[in-house]
């Protein structure tokens, strides 16, 4: 069995000239006033409208990101709808075949410290999740049956496009101190990545959320 950390990779991402300029071009669209489009203006532009509320401009613009979680933190994810999804497939991923090292991947959770005894209860309950997993494919199981067994804490892959005001509305619900502290655990580090590609537009919410430290 490995234990791996979860992890968020920005895997598209225009960029930020060319982002900022075809936002600008939409939203000035709006009020006529694409004569005052100059070298520098969309940043100051893009700043006017976000603080105005007038986000719908921003949907001009869009990310991809490839998201490494557990189980049960994909299950927030994708409950967010006005995005495109593919996930990884417990019904064809066969965690038995050579191709996966004949062993499940789970998630470390970051609420227990390593060590500690909840976190060796996890780690037993994992272990037998997996002996179970295996023993269901060596007894001719298929992988869509036997993974009835499996854990909210097998890793999973979701590759997730949305334009940047959904991105926006992820953010303010997934790095809030309420929510589930594995998903902030990958958002947070997510929004200042995108904060530093495109400043203007996640300004606000970088400020609002500031990066944690090692512990969820």
């Amino acid at each position: 069995m490995r234990i791996i950390d979860p992890s968020a990779e920005i895997l598209s991402l225009q960029n930020s000239d060319q982002v900022l300029r075809l936002i600008e071009q939409a939203g000035r669209t709006c009020y006529k006033s694409e004569h005052r489009i100059s070298q520098g203006t969309a940043e100051e532009f893009i700043g006017r409208i976000i603080n105005m509320g007038h986000e719908s401009v921003i949907e001009h613009g869009s990310a991809t990101v490839r998201f490494v979680i557990d189980r049960g933190v994909s299950h927030e994810l994708v409950r967010h709808r006005l995005a495109s999804f593919s996930q990884e497939s417990t019904r064809y991923a066969n965690y038995a075949k050579e191709r996966f090292g004949n062993e499940i991947t789970v998630i470390r959770p970051c609420f227990w410290q390593e060590g500690s005894e909840a976190y060796r209860m996890w780690e037993t309950a994992m272990r037998d999740a997996e002996r179970h997993y295996l023993a269901l494919i060596e007894a001719g199981a298929k992988a869509q049956e036997a993974r009835s067994v499996l854990p909210n804490s097998l890793k999973t892959e979701v590759v997730m496009t949305a334009n940047l005001r959904q991105w926006r509305h992820v953010f303010r619900l997934r790095c809030d101190s309420p929510a589930h502290p594995q998903i902030r655990e990958v958002m947070l580090p997510l929004l200042h990545a995108m904060h530093e590609r495109l400043p203007v537009v996640f300004a606000d919410l970088a400020a609002q959320f500031p990066q944690m430290g090692t512990s969820c």
